[in-house]
């Protein structure tokens, strides 16, 4: 993905309760006429659009009711039915930043800017690695063995890179809400894998007891 080009400008969908880690991927099913014309606009010119978490009821400036932070992603395939709709599978790129909202469009269409993680020293690198792949495997064991291999297959693909790989567990085993929206926001690669490995831990504790 490092080879994509990330737009100035791009359309958004916004959703209650939902967040798209980078590396991740999220179908979606696309019946607003807004959104319609948003993904017609986006497989016009370079098939992106970002997702973006409402935080209130939605209003007529974003600003006021989307997270600050979402995610980019790359629609990977479309499929439009006879009505209208479409139905397409979109590919996280990157974190951005939602740093001004336009009114030029029907769509919530936003000024964005790449939200940066800051990374481990190199010293730290398989440390941080090795805690977050144990603390999987332990939340793994009770599942089976053909689920295990498929998860850790999927996580291998990060190529001992902490950054992708804290974003797949995270699109992996975070299912609440709150603490999807928490992980996209935090910048900071470290606390993201000490947050997953705690929580990873803590979680089958409470199945053993």
């Amino acid at each position: 993905m490092s080879g994509l080009e990330i737009p100035e400008y791009c359309g958004a969908i916004l959703l209650p309760d939902t967040t798209l880690f980078p590396h991740g991927a999220m179908p979606l099913h696309i019946f607003e006429p807004r959104y319609q014309e948003m993904l017609a606009d986006a497989l016009e010119s370079n098939c992106m659009i970002c997702v973006g978490t409402l935080i209130d009821s939605e209003s007529s400036n974003p600003a006021h009711c989307a997270a600050q932070i979402g995610t980019i992603g790359l629609i990977r395939a479309s499929r439009e039915q006879e009505d209208g709709r479409s139905n397409l599978l979109l590919h996280g790129i990157l974190r951005v930043k939602f740093t001004d909202w336009l009114d030029d469009k029907s769509y919530p269409f936003a000024h964005i800017e790449p939200a940066i993680s800051k990374g481990l020293p190199d010293s730290e690198f398989k440390a941080a690695i090795a805690n977050l792949r144990d603390a999987v495997n332990q939340a793994l064991r009770s599942f089976p063995e053909e689920t295990q291999t498929r998860v850790n297959e999927t996580l291998d693909r990060a190529q001992g890179d902490p950054i992708i790989l804290a974003d797949a567990v995270a699109q992996q085993f975070i299912q609440k809400p709150s603490m999807r929206r928490q992980l996209l926001e935090e910048l900071e690669v470290a606390k993201r894998i000490d947050f997953l490995a705690g929580y990873l831990r803590n979680a089958t504790r409470d199945e053993r007891n």
